[in-house]
């Protein structure tokens, strides 16, 4: 049992299947059956609504045997409306809920009275919570509650912490320091890369070519989990799996973006054991014990050693069981990253960044989730905000403008009614329409949705729901159009009342949806840890195909090395090639060929285009690169990537999602939910508005943090300059290298519009001329025209 009676808080690092969760509820349980209560004693915080679930029906298991009258249960988004007003009354002894959910009952003016003697709080997965705002969102309601409830106690559980002493740190109630505990980690997975008959294709990311060795091991175990890293492979896999299933095995996929009632059923099955194997995404990722899951089969290369420690995990789902797991690289390349996530496994090397102080979007939401809860008074509020982690350095001056900007919207919009949302009345702030309170707790939460429409099949009675597209998928489907969604194949019939109405069509050239969720860049520690596989001086680990193809690169170029930038330039096709190496992460990369061709486009080598993995990005034009030093100079970098952001359609994204989060833009009103098109019309004035008019903006100020840490992801950029410490080698070839060649076959290139385009006109113009033979032609003197 946990004795946390000398500490604030106590983060507990377990591996899977070793009894954490239980071993976080045990000292509510004693402390329940000792002295009975009728408040409550326990909040659970879980980042997955069915997590919540799953605890509450384990936990459940426990309490019955014992026979203690303990009431447990869940408040989620799914919660009724009549469950959760009751909940607020009368709460439970342990509420199971999320992080949007607690800071809406923080948001009541009832709520010290339901969280007053309020004993432990149990944050589950909390290294997955600390990767994103919705951490800070949960580290910002816990200050608050501390002070309705100051012998709270707080206990962290996780198996996946690369940095226990920063993990302690950011759930800390400051200054008090978190008691770490270690458990015994159990013995090492077993896992390894999946070997199959045929080599992995050169590009491409689906997995397609394993499929006859993947539905082998399937046939093999009771229950495999074959995790995907984006929902549209999942599908594509799923639907070949499909295909190829002659056994007519029982397969499930499972994803964010599908209907409710389908992931339940999917779920359900899982639980029953019904099902061989579940196609899934991050939505499985986490702790919940479903079934009988003895195999993980993770397709892609994993780009983050924690999430495939994490994924590892799903199997054997118990202590001192080894966790068995295969990897299948999607292409070539993934091969040597697989290698690289196996070795950072075994080592008990784990990947993550170092974490950045908290947003102040989030912080902007706090303060006026407070305002909807009643009057504050600000120095108390900034000494509360404080004993957050993220928010632990604050200065005074950075909380008064976001107060400031939570009562005004700031200088430019201060002479706007409608932003006038706090007022200084009898030393304290308040609201100056308490009706705001419903509007402000009807757009909390840090998760900025996708704008997706709703896909059913088309029948009299309304259709069974089949899940979600993105909007601008949807806007490209045309009556006839086939494409997949929950793994079966749909033609799209037409828009009714904004749900796409789909009929089942066995098509075999359908359409691949577009889904929301996040695209993972392959973490920083995997990238260096594939350099120091190439500076091996054989491969006898790697299969020989790829073992051969990196002799190769090493023979007629080089390999990449870690504090070093390596570039290739070679002729090809007749255009000029540049690849640069500088294994930043997919996001980074495509930054970087925007910067690195709008450079070369001012030095006059007239680029036309490019693409970019998460290794290399490959540039081509009309003229060869020569000196590459001036491309990467760091000021002229950061200075490029200004003057890109200021007008591009990144930042107003960005200050949207920011927007939103800070309370400037309401995604909701009282009685409908704003379309997409509305909340970018809106974003879009505002944030042109405030260029012209406030460029110092908090908002604006935001904006430009977060672009640079997340779409364009610069920080890996200035990181892999600053690492190369300016040492570049150039290579001029004859031939495309062999570790460039894979780069001609990616999708996604992206166009440059510039001097390239009106020269190849200029040269095909001439050409033209030529051929026909009018150069030959000498120009007609000018014939003046004389008024009469």
């Amino acid at each position: 049992m946990l004795d946390q009676s000398d500490q604030a808080s106590l983060l507990l690092i377990a591996p899977t299947g070793g009894g954490k969760t239980m071993a976080g509820f045990l000292p509510t349980l004693a402390d329940l059956h000792e002295i009975p209560r009728a408040r409550l004693h326990t909040l659970y915080i879980s980042p997955l609504k069915a997590l919540a679930t799953d605890i509450k029906r384990n936990l459940r298991t426990p309490v019955d045997e014992i026979g203690m009258d303990v009431r447990i249960e869940d408040r989620t988004g799914d919660t009724s409306y009549t469950q959760r007003r009751r909940q607020r009354a009368d709460p439970p002894h342990i509420l199971l809920t999320t992080p949007e959910s607690l800071a809406l009952l923080l948001s009541y003016e009832d709520a010290p009275r339901m969280f007053d003697g309020l004993q432990r709080v149990i944050i589950d997965e909390i290294h997955a919570l600390a990767e994103s705002k919705r951490g800070d969102q949960l580290m910002l309601a816990l200050s608050r509650l501390q002070s309705i409830a100051p012998d709270l106690r707080r206990v962290g559980l996780s198996a996946t912490v690369e940095d226990p002493d920063g993990i302690a740190r950011f759930m800390a109630c400051h200054p008090q320091e978190t008691t770490i505990i270690h458990a015994d980690p159990g013995p090492d997975p077993d896992i390894a890369m999946l070997e199959t008959d045929i080599p992995p294709p050169w590009s491409g990311g689906g997995g397609k070519y394993a499929i006859p060795a993947v539905l082998d091991q399937v046939r093999r175990h009771n229950t495999t989990l074959i995790f995907h890293n984006t929902r549209a492979q999942a599908e594509i896999f799923f639907h070949h799996l499909w295909l190829a299933n002659e056994d007519q095995l029982p397969i499930g996929i499972h994803h964010g973006s599908l209907a409710r009632e389908q992931r339940l059923r999917v779920e359900q099955a899982m639980v029953d054991g019904s099902l061989k194997a579940i196609v899934c995404t991050g939505s499985l990722d986490l702790g919940i014990d479903w079934g009988d899951v003895d195999l993980v089969i993770q397709v892609g290369a994993p780009k983050n050693v924690k999430r495939l420690v994490q994924r590892i995990g799903r199997a054997n789902h118990q202590y001192n069981a080894p966790s068995k797991a295969l990897l299948v690289p999607a292409n070539r390349f993934e091969i040597v990253e697989c290698k690289a996530a196996l070795d950072a496994v075994y080592a008990h090397d784990l990947d993550g960044d170092p974490r950045p102080p908290g947003p102040r979007d989030v912080l902007c939401q706090h303060i006026l989730a407070c305002a909807a809860a009643g009057p504050f008074d600000a120095e108390t509020l900034y000494g509360e905000v404080t004993t957050a982690g993220p928010y632990a350095d604050l200065s005074p001056e950075a909380f008064e403008k976001c107060l400031n900007f939570c009562a005004t919207g700031g200088y430019a919009l201060r002479a706007y009614d409608r932003y006038q949302r706090l007022v200084f009345r009898d030393e304290q702030w308040t609201l100056r329409d308490p009706r705001a309170a419903a509007q402000i707790r009807m757009n909390l939460g840090t998760i900025i949705d996708t704008e997706t429409l709703k896909v059913r099949l088309k029948n009299r009675g309304g259709g069974t729901p089949l899940g979600e597209i993105e909007e601008g998928f949807a806007a490209t489907l045309t009556p006839g159009d086939t494409f997949l969604i929950g793994g079966q194949i749909v033609r799209y019939e037409g828009l009714k009342e904004m749900t796409v109405e789909v009929t089942r069509n066995p098509s075999d050239t359908p359409k691949i949806a577009t889904f929301m969720g996040t695209k993972f860049a392959t973490s920083t520690q995997l990238s260096d840890r594939i350099m120091e596989i190439f500076q091996q001086p054989s491969w006898p680990n790697l299969p020989e195909h790829t073992a051969s193809w990196l002799a190769l690169q090493r023979d007629r170029s080089k390999l990449p090395e870690p504090d070093r930038l390596l570039i290739e330039a070679f002729p090809h096709d007749g255009r000029a090639h540049t690849c640069v190496y500088g294994f930043a992460g997919r996001n980074a990369q495509q930054t970087l060929g925007l910067l690195l061709t709008q450079r070369m486009e001012q030095q006059g080598l007239d680029p036309l285009g490019f693409v970019a993995t998460d290794y290399a990005t490959l540039i081509w034009g009309l003229s060869p690169l020569t000196d590459p030093e001036p491309l990467f100079d760091p000021q002229n970098l950061r200075e490029g990537l200004e003057t890109w952001l200021a007008g591009n359609a990144v930042m107003k994204r960005t200050f949207r999602n920011s927007a939103i989060i800070g309370g400037l833009i309401d995604r909701m009103t009282v009685g409908k939910r704003k379309s997409g098109r509305q909340a970018t019309f809106s974003s879009d004035i505002l944030y042109d508005t405030l260029r012209k008019y406030d460029p110092d903006h908090l908002m604006l100020d935001i904006t430009r943090e977060e672009a640079m840490k997340g779409l364009v992801d610069f920080s890996r950029i200035e990181d892999m300059a600053r690492r190369r410490g300016g040492s570049i080698d150039l290579y001029t070839l004859d031939r495309v290298s062999p570790l460039a060649a894979p780069l001609f076959l990616e999708a996604g290139r992206v166009p440059v519009k510039g001097r390239a385009e009106e020269r190849l006109l200029e040269e095909a113009a001439q050409n033209l001329m030529e051929t026909a033979g009018l150069d030959q032609i000498e120009p007609a003197p000018k014939r003046w025209a004389v008024p009469f």
